[in-house]
């Protein structure tokens, strides 16, 4: 399936555009080491604004040296999510500081208690590939946050994670994680559990921990993906065009800095662009212009022949409701088609407004249906089913025959949530709503699903580096 909303034309018009930006605007870089590398790279650097224009080759040189594919891999080395090779990937919230038990209901600040429940539950979801912590711990100093939050998802599932990285200092912790669980350097280097998320501030910025973590996942030769939020309107220009290129400028940009900490470091390129909406001075995570955005920047991304990341499968609905399956199942199905490597994030409440388990079961039916509709179409003797169809003749029933039996449950996508059933047997099953299926599916994974535990010895060195992280950076 293939899906398009820019010609051969306008990717070059954008590129070229991003180019102008990128040579004629440039970045804000406010990482004095960082500055140094970009200038002996060719790049034009104004020390005292921090300042730095980029020209067309040092951004052709990085697009040349960056890795263009990677793997991660959970503690069980079977469940991967593999980038740049056609396999979609979905995660859920890397992290919501607030935290909504019951859709409709009172929110509250999320907590390390909520990572484990958030984990397990993802770890249980088959669709889901990368369990994100969807909370942000509100109990824990962020100094050393990030180390604990990883630590304990890596004991609550087997499959790759995401979180939130905080800075330099704390990465290093994160990375003697990694190590402890793999049981070598190199065997952490040869297989990543998780990334740093780069995101440039819009318009054109960038922050100084998002680089400076990069000197400490260098180390690893963690890989990267790149994800600005231009909001059209807000932080871009409100027109599609516009937001476009500025956010492909971010993005570059980010991969020459990448780059210019170690050559070769795999990366992401994050079409994480968004609209404003102007009566409401609310982000939107899910109109139809995220739908655009979400297929254009795909293919902007794979013109450079990289791993694409988007927001997609968002929903601006505060509810599993008809308008979150509208929104989700829309903006999911258009970037799927288009070729998208990853999507995320799923499980939340709105924009931003918490993180909901609700929304997540509800996304990962959205996501088997996806996935359902992206299958191959076999065309062969026996799905063409000439014989069957001569043996039963005009007029007659395909129920009984061989045929049907051995291909129904292959040829067809059977629901976990949605409802198919006769109207009196809805009735008699209670008249459940979605939003209620949602909660009943929740509630029986999250009480039947158990994870194998970590080994012994590697929860000793777990404990030991997030004291240590504790003791050494909470103040």
């Amino acid at each position: 399936m293939d899906c398009r909303v820019l010609t051969a034309a306008q990717l070059d018009r954008l590129h070229a555009a991003t180019l102008a930006i990128l040579d004629r605007t440039g970045v804000l870089v406010p990482h004095e080491d960082m500055l140094s590398r970009l200038a002996d790279r060719g790049a034009k650097v104004d020390r005292a604004t921090q300042r730095v224009r980029m020209p067309e080759r040092l951004v052709k040189w990085a697009l040349g040296v960056c890795g263009k594919s990677f793997t991660l891999y959970g503690r069980d080395l079977s469940r991967t999510a593999v980038f740049g090779a056609g396999r979609r990937n979905y995660n859920s919230s890397a992290g919501q500081a607030l935290w909504l038990p019951d859709p409709g209901g009172e929110r509250r600040y999320a907590t390390l208690a909520d990572v484990t429940e958030a984990t397990r539950l993802a770890d249980a979801l088959d669709v889901i590939t990368i369990p994100g912590s969807m909370s942000d711990p509100h109990e824990l100093p962020v100094a050393w946050r990030s180390v604990a939050v990883a630590a304990e998802m890596i004991r609550q599932t087997t499959k790759p994670i995401t979180f939130w990285f905080h800075d330099r200092a704390s990465a290093k912790y994160l990375i003697e994680l990694v190590v402890a669980l793999r049981g070598s350097e190199a065997e952490a280097a040869r297989r990543p559990i998780f990334y740093p998320f780069l995101e440039p501030i819009s318009p054109l910025r960038f922050p100084f921990n998002g680089i400076d973590l990069l000197y400490e996942t260098a180390r690893l030769n963690l890989p990267v993906p790149i994800g600005p939020m231009a909001q059209m309107g807000m932080s871009a220009p409100a027109t599609l065009a516009g937001t476009l290129a500025q956010q492909n400028a971010e993005i570059l940009a980010g991969l020459v800095v990448t780059q210019c900490v170690r050559e070769g470091m795999p990366v992401c390129y994050g079409g994480l662009c968004h609209s404003f909406d102007m009566r409401t001075t609310q982000l939107v995570f899910a109109g139809p212009e995220q739908a655009i955005f979400g297929v254009a920047m795909t293919q902007l991304g794979k013109r450079y022949g990289l791993p694409v990341y988007i927001n997609s499968g968002l929903t601006d609905s505060k509810l599993p409701d008809a308008q979150a399956g509208l929104e989700s199942g829309i903006t999911l199905q258009l970037g799927a088609a288009a070729g998208a490597d990853i999507f995320g994030h799923m499980g939340i409440c709105g924009v931003d407004q918490a993180a909901s388990l609700d929304l997540l079961i509800l996304q990962s039916e959205i996501i088997a249906y996806v996935e359902s509709v992206q299958r191959e179409v076999e065309i062969n003797d026996d799905t063409l089913g000439l014989d069957v169809i001569e043996a039963v003749g005009p007029g007659g029933s395909f129920v009984a025959e061989d045929h049907t039996c051995d291909h129904f449950r292959t040829a067809m996508w059977f629901p976990t949530l949605l409802d198919r059933s006769y109207y009196a047997a809805w009735q008699q099953a209670g008249a459940t709503s979605l939003g209620d299926r949602c909660r009943a599916r929740k509630a029986e994974l999250l009480a039947g699903h158990i994870v194998e535990p970590l080994a012994p010895q590697v929860e000793k060195e777990f404990a030991r580096i997030v004291g240590a992280a504790q003791r050494n950076l909470a103040g």
